[in-house]
């Protein structure tokens, strides 16, 4: 991935966390991985969909906590939309076809990433998000 500024963010609105999205896909690089931890409700499927529109996904973005993964195939690069909420571990991830998708040349997003830390590589994007106060979300970029 180009550089991304990473640090420590404080999204206050939809608008930050929209914008942090949106300079994720413009960084973005065929086979990169951004991993999302961070609990429910946080808005880890929120910055996909954010991601995708930086692609310029024309789909409908939607977790895919059921089906594993999902493809997004609109954008200036293919997009792997991961909810791994439901495996028990990385061999888990494996058997369900996870590394022909990461070894591939579009851009995987996996929430729940801590789930499966360590089937992915350490160039991943690292991202957790946490509420704040008030309706606000720290997030954490690595």
């Amino acid at each position: 991935m180009r550089e991304i500024r990473k640090g420590n963010f404080i999204a206050d609105t939809e608008a930050d966390t929209r914008a942090l999205g949106l300079s994720i896909a413009d960084a973005a690089e065929p086979g990169d991985i951004v991993a999302l931890v961070g609990d429910l409700g946080t808005g880890k499927t929120a910055l996909t969909k954010y991601i995708a529109e930086g692609l310029g996904v024309t789909e409908e973005v939607i977790s895919p906590t059921f089906t594993i993964v999902k493809e997004y195939r609109s954008g200036r690069l293919p997009l792997y939309h991961f909810d791994v909420y439901r495996l028990s571990g990385p061999e888990e991830f494996y058997s369900a076809g996870a590394e022909d998708y990461i070894e591939d040349s579009g851009l995987s997003v996996i929430e729940w990433a801590d789930i499966v830390a360590d089937a992915l590589p350490e160039d991943a994007l690292l991202i957790h998000i946490q509420y704040a106060d008030e309706g606000r979300r720290s997030i954490t970029v690595l």
